[in-house]
């Protein structure tokens, strides 16, 4: 399983997707509550690859990241650029617009909670992309 990890100050964005492309979770985590979070989905889902994003503090959770789950489970950071962007569109997608928000142009829409969730799934997808499976 692969971890994608949007890392951040106040929050963080998780998801666990298989090499199928198969979402099996997604959150946004406080920072606080990272280590309990990550902990408990690795014994459950047996994470054997962490990709994170190369922007806002990824060198310091990259080394906690090491301790929580393992030095020997591989951490890759991937291109972070214009995947928030890429979330909103997504939130959209997966949560279509209800009532007058319809009537509200794509671009301009804004999704009603955080997104980090979604950057990660982005950030595993663009690592599948880059690896071809």
């Amino acid at each position: 399983m692969i971890l994608g990890f949007d890392p951040g100050r106040d929050k963080c964005g998780i998801a666990i997707m298989d090499k199928n492309r198969q979402l099996h979770y997604h959150e946004v985590v406080g920072s606080a509550k990272i280590t309990t979070t990550i902990t408990t989905l690795n014994q459950k889902f047996d994470i054997n690859l962490i990709v994170i994003g190369d922007q806002t503090t990824s060198k310091i959770w990259q080394q906690n990241l090491a301790e929580i789950i393992s030095e020997k489970v591989p951490i890759i950071k991937i291109d972070e650029r214009y995947s928030s962007l890429e979330a909103r569109d997504r939130y959209w997608e997966m949560h279509p617009p209800q009532g007058f928000i319809r009537l509200v142009p794509p671009g301009m829409r804004i999704p009603p909670k955080p997104i980090d969730d979604i950057v990660a799934i982005i950030l595993i997808e663009r690592y599948l992309n880059l690896s071809q499976f």
